[in-house]
């Protein structure tokens, strides 16, 4: 795809056309990259939630990767419109960057299970250059018959994204997300029965759009999860004993866990199932 998308971005510009100057040109790559690079720099902000987000962020990020590159390809279209979309595009594609490249270790260690994971490590970027160069071969063969761009693009990120889900879902994590410990909790409830690693990590959701709602918030602020200091002093109480207080928020419609300074993981793991099984805190 990168073939078709470079042919794209060169075209849009000129480059082909006598009238195109390589001054212009290396103006608005200058400006397209360092556009790109402001925005890895800006996410990598969220670091701290690579971690236990891991699947699901890996996926978001090969998403995002095409988002960027179907805007490299509009570049095309809409010539006059190049220095925006291509900024657009280097951000997009440079935010994706660095979600895979945060999330690519860990995914390797859970490979890793003798300790090895520098073995690992050289053998999984080995495979993605053989699949790169194999992608790049073909590609150049394809773009000798100029196929359709539009048309080349949508088959070609249908089989990367396809393949990049079933990547992530056959991972097998041994640590706990939101969606890991809720697939374990539904189960528990509903059948009594706690999944196995194995099968909480087949079912938990991958993708979770942005936009989405999420009801609960373990490891909140007090001034996130409390509108007024009235509202605590009567909620205190109630956990004098416990190492955690859950609370209501009704302005923003939300389940707030605040652990205490002597909270343990185990008191984690109490107050967030606390939330997910009383149905009078749940909004």
């Amino acid at each position: 795809m990168s073939v078709f998308t470079t042919r794209a971005l060169l075209n849009s510009v000129g480059v082909s056309q006598s009238r195109a100057t390589s001054g212009a040109v290396a103006i608005n790559w200058i400006l397209k990259d360092g556009a790109g690079r402001v925005g890895k720099m800006l996410f990598a902000r969220q670091g701290k939630k690579f971690d236990y987000d891991l699947k699901q962020l890996r996926f978001s990020g090969d998403l995002m990767m095409e988002l960027g590159a179907g805007i490299e390809l509009a570049t095309a279209a809409f010539p006059q419109l190049f220095l925006p979309l291509a900024c657009m595009a280097n951000v997009v594609k440079n935010v994706a960057a660095v979600t895979s490249t945060s999330t690519r270790t860990p995914i390797y260690k859970a490979y890793a299970k003798g300790e090895n994971i520098g073995d690992v490590t050289a053998k999984g970027e080995s495979v993605g250059n053989i699949a790169d160069l194999l992608g790049t071969g073909m590609s150049i063969l394809m773009s000798k018959r100029n196929p359709s761009l539009v048309a080349s693009f949508a088959v070609l990120s249908c089989g990367y994204l396809l393949s990049s889900y079933q990547e992530v879902r056959s991972v097998v994590l041994n640590t706990l997300n939101t969606a890991r410990f809720t697939v374990a909790v539904d189960s528990f409830i509903k059948t009594g029965h706690v999944p196995s690693l194995k099968e909480g990590n087949l079912e938990e959701t991958i993708f979770n759009p942005p936009w989405r709602h999420q009801p609960v918030a373990i490891g909140s602020r007090f001034g996130e999860a409390f509108q007024e200091p009235a509202s605590f002093v009567a909620t205190r109480p109630l956990f004098e004993d416990e190492r955690y207080i859950v609370t209501y928020n009704p302005a923003k419609d939300k389940v707030y866990a605040l652990l205490k300074d002597q909270a343990k993981q185990d008191d984690i793991l109490k107050a967030a199932f606390h939330v997910s099984t009383d149905p009078k805190l749940l909004p």
